[in-house]
């Protein structure tokens, strides 16, 4: 099984991305193929720019990657209640392509935060809107307090309570 997964952020020390990566390789067997939303460059989307350009390279990149998926597992940044500019760029630009970006594939949503919140509105604008986008999302988790919940020594989440949630939402994309 081919499992793409991505934090959906810019930042290099991304705990996004360190969340999704560990939850996609608590799938057994699984080719993980970690993206970075950094290597799919894309000018700010307008009507103006699509009519210049045409298809931005970069979104067509990352379509390219996504296509090579079994399932998904992807764990979302939150910028002030939303998605990061950069993801919400390329997502945009992506779907100008094609509106079905994840091509019903069994997918995870997931999203954590330093905070309490644990990015829970960026997560349920995620999950709310997935099916207008091919997204199949089969289980969502929010990873509250991130730093008091990962270890980062060993690489994996320490919280008992929060660790059987990921296991639970990644056993529904092999169910």
């Amino acid at each position: 099984m081919k499992v793409i997964t991505f934090g959906a952020s810019t930042s290099s020390t991304s705990i996004n991305k360190a969340l999704a990566t560990y939850a996609a390789n608590l799938i057994d067997g699984a080719e993980v193929k970690v993206l970075d939303i950094n290597n799919y460059q894309v000018p700010m989307f307008s009507e103006d720019k699509e009519k210049e350009i045409g298809q931005a390279e970069g979104a067509q990149a990352f379509l390219r990657d996504l296509d090579e998926a079994d399932v998904f597992v992807i764990s979302y940044a939150e910028h002030n209640g939303h998605y990061p500019a950069a993801y919400k760029n390329l997502f945009d630009w992506a779907t100008r392509i094609d509106r079905e970006v994840f091509k019903s594939k069994p997918a995870i949503y997931l999203a954590t935060s330093p905070g309490p919140g644990g990015a829970q509105t960026v997560l349920a604008a995620a999950t709310g809107s997935a099916p207008y986008f091919g997204g199949n999302v089969k289980a969502s988790v929010s990873v509250p307090s991130f730093y008091d919940n990962f270890d980062f020594e060993s690489g994996s989440i320490s919280n008992a309570e929060i660790a059987e949630q990921l296991k639970q939402a990644v056993a529904t994309l092999t169910a």
